[in-house]
């Protein structure tokens, strides 16, 4: 079997020095804004949010998709390479990558996957991608010549490779970070040619993966290889295990992931008076007043904000699809009952007048939003489980848009992918 048809591949990674970690270590490029990344690396000359948001070291009112951006972000990686803080390591590795958030730790592999299994579906999506979110990673990646952002993927539970992973956490960690939310990064080598073999086929042996999160990086290498590989003999590239034919990823197993909720926030009641708004939701849900901010404790069950008021709402008996995995999902069930009918929003990508907040900022930050008179009312949701998005994913269905935030958030910079 040649690599070019490997579900995942071990590679020769372009890691920081152990000393230099900590410092090069940053958040992933599309959880922070422009604004918040320029105070971010305040002082922090090594932080990799040069090299993933490079529009921090130009004027603030440069395009972010300007050529010069991209310009910037290569020189900012290829500096980082020439003064030694980055380094490739010698020899193809796996690698092994714990996360910590107070009580929850998950482990997994870092590898390249392959580009075909994403093509042919084996890698499989549960999102649709938006163009010129497309075009951005492309560009990032040829400027680069480097993949340097992980698409985070999922297995499903595998004993054989929990272990092995678990025996690469007993030797020295190369980088052990502990960013400024407090979340703990580690990273471990993984060279021996026994374990290399052994994973691969364990993973070989899997009927896929799922991504979780990096829809559009996965998308951007794909067209990449697809690019590159019209300049040169397919055969060879596959026959060779081409480097643009694979991308980067971080693997953990599912039953690891933690998924929290991701919440919704609408700007007016279109027209309709709260007493109103109240009546019409009655018709769909149980509405029962709260006298504490309403955290779903199962499927079926949301929390709305509104008049300065919480109440939990269960759908009333058939509004809940028992067999569609998308319509089943309360995110889904939302917007069938509530926001397309009473609020007349329809295109959850493109409507302004709703906007979505992850978990990690709490419900305090729904209250707010309405508090100030910047939202009319908000929706606290049960979260999506990780058997829900693998059933989607299966059925070769998408989600509705915002419907999973996973936590923790890889780091960017701790491991990247040179295209050779």
């Amino acid at each position: 079997m040649s690599l070019g048809s490997c579900l995942i591949r071990p590679f020769a990674g372009l890691r920081p020095r152990a000393t230099d970690a900590a410092a090069v270590a940053a958040p992933p490029y599309d959880v922070l804004s422009s604004g918040e990344a320029r105070k971010a690396a305040i002082g922090k000359p090594l932080s990799f949010l040069h090299v993933s948001k490079a529009e921090i070291d130009l004027p603030p009112n440069v395009d972010h998709h300007a050529p010069e951006v991209y310009a910037r972000s290569a020189e900012n990686f290829q500096r980082m390479i020439d003064t030694g803080v980055l380094c490739r390591d010698g020899r193809r590795c796996y690698y092994a990558y714990r996360m910590v958030m107070g009580e929850h730790v998950q482990t997994g592999l870092v590898a390249v996957a392959s580009v075909a299994a994403y093509d042919s579906n084996r890698i499989r999506k549960h999102e649709f991608t938006r163009p010129d979110k497309e075009d951005d990673r492309v560009r990032q990646i040829e400027a680069l010549n480097a993949q340097t952002g992980p698409v985070l993927l999922a297995h499903a539970d595998n004993p054989a490779v929990e272990r092995l992973l678990a025996q690469a956490t007993e030797t020295l960690p190369v980088a052990d970070v502990t960013a400024d939310n407090g979340i703990r990064h580690t990273l471990w080598m993984i060279d021996d040619g026994q374990t290399i073999e052994r994973i691969g086929e364990l993973f070989e042996g899997m009927p896929s993966l799922y991504i979780a999160d990096g829809h559009h990086r996965s998308a951007a290498a794909s067209r990449v290889a697809a690019a590159r590989r019209g300049k040169a003999n397919v055969a060879d590239v596959a026959d060779a295990g081409g480097s643009a034919e694979f991308f980067l990823a971080v693997i953990f197993p599912a039953a690891q992931m933690l998924i929290m909720d991701y919440n919704r926030v609408v700007r007016d009641l279109n027209g309709l008076t709260e007493e109103g708004f109240l009546a019409a939701v009655g018709e769909r849900y149980t509405i029962t007043l709260s006298v504490s901010p309403v955290t779903p404790e199962r499927a079926g069950v949301c929390g709305m904000y509104l008049g300065g008021r919480w109440y939990r709402l269960e759908a009333l008996p058939g509004r809940v699809s028992p067999t569609d995995p998308v319509r089943r999902l309360d995110v889904s069930v939302l917007a069938e009952q509530i926001l397309d009918p009473l609020l007349g929003i329809t295109d959850l990508r493109r409507d302004t007048r709703i906007d979505f907040v992850g978990g990690m900022r709490g419900l305090g930050e729904l209250e707010r939003r309405v508090n100030s008179g910047e939202m009319a009312v908000a929706f606290s949701m049960y979260a999506t489980h990780m058997a829900d998005l693998m059933a989607v994913a299966d059925a070769g269905l998408v989600m509705p848009p915002k419907s999973t935030w996973f936590e923790p958030k890889l780091a960017d910079g701790l491991v990247s992918y040179i295209l050779d």
